[in-house]
């Protein structure tokens, strides 16, 4: 079975506006459909693939999926969906809707994205925040790493924020998003030192040499168990995602340099995620 820990939701125009919208064609060479389509995103991934949905909250970014929206797509696919609420601590309200979406949606984790939203994700003022998700057992996606949208500051995509979180909450669990690319050795010291803090490896199959670097780094450090699959859907698919590890995998290496384990690549791929995240 595969868990696909990163895919998302977007189901109407009014999810996405600017500044997202239009600097995500600047970024992709034109106008991109990222409207989510069930029968596309089950087409194009193993019949058993396990899936976290997240929907996205960050109005400085002009991107807002309300989390009802996001309970009643997994709804439908019960068997093979689980939704996080999202939230923009930014924006007044977050708390009331933090509590509505955990108890009375049913979700079962939480997507942040401090870069899109503005938002130093270690500051004191949203501990509390951290505080119920670890109380509950809501694990955490983090957006971490690089973006196309230029409103977005890049400070508050550094994983080394997140390491204060990890202090302040040892139980609490998260999973730092793509890797935290281009910064990927500094993802790599936090996951390391915290014994439940992760990263997904979305959408990173689209430049396989920095990937393959990144993993090579996963491996000199030993922390390959600490990466659990994604596909960041609908930027990409499960099986493409899933052909580009295995294509860096074949990569017999560089002189003097060993190649990736194949082996630790097919475990990745099939790592049992949600039981690592609290979610079985």
């Amino acid at each position: 079975m595969i868990v696909d820990v990163h895919t998302h939701l977007f189901g109407c125009a009014e999810d996405i506006t600017d500044p997202f919208r239009s600097e995500s064609a600047r970024a992709h060479g034109g106008e991109v459909d990222l409207t989510v389509r069930w029968e596309e995103y089950a087409a194009s991934s193993p019949a058993d693939t396990r899936s976290i949905v997240v929907g996205g909250k960050a109005r400085r970014s002009g991107l807002w999926v309300d989390d009802t929206d996001v309970a009643r797509y997994v709804a439908a696919h019960s068997d093979r969906l689980i939704g996080y609420l999202s939230l923009d601590p930014t924006q007044p309200g977050w708390r009331d809707e933090l509590r509505y979406g955990h108890q009375e949606l049913g979700l079962r984790g939480i997507k942040l994205m401090p870069m899109y939203a503005g938002f130093d994700p270690a500051a004191e003022e949203i501990d509390d925040l951290y505080g119920y998700a670890e109380q509950h057992g809501l694990p955490l996606l983090v957006h971490t790493g690089t973006t196309f949208v230029s409103a977005a500051p890049l400070r508050w995509a550094l994983p080394v924020h997140l390491d204060e979180v990890a202090i302040r909450h040892p139980e609490l669990r998260m999973v730092l998003a793509h890797l935290a690319h281009p910064f990927e050795g500094e993802c790599i010291a936090v996951i390391r030192k915290h014994r439940h803090v992760y990263a997904d490896v979305s959408a990173l199959h689209y430049r396989p040499f920095q990937l393959w670097h990144s993993l090579r780094l996963v491996q000199d450090y030993g922390v390959w168990p600490k990466l659990l699959f994604g596909s960041d859907y609908p930027f990409t698919t499960v099986n493409a995602s899933v052909d580009g590890l295995r294509s860096i995998a074949r990569v017999p290496g560089i002189p003097g340099l060993d190649p990736l384990d194949a082996e630790e690549v097919e475990a990745l791929i099939h790592r049992p995620s949600l039981d690592l995240l609290g979610l079985s």
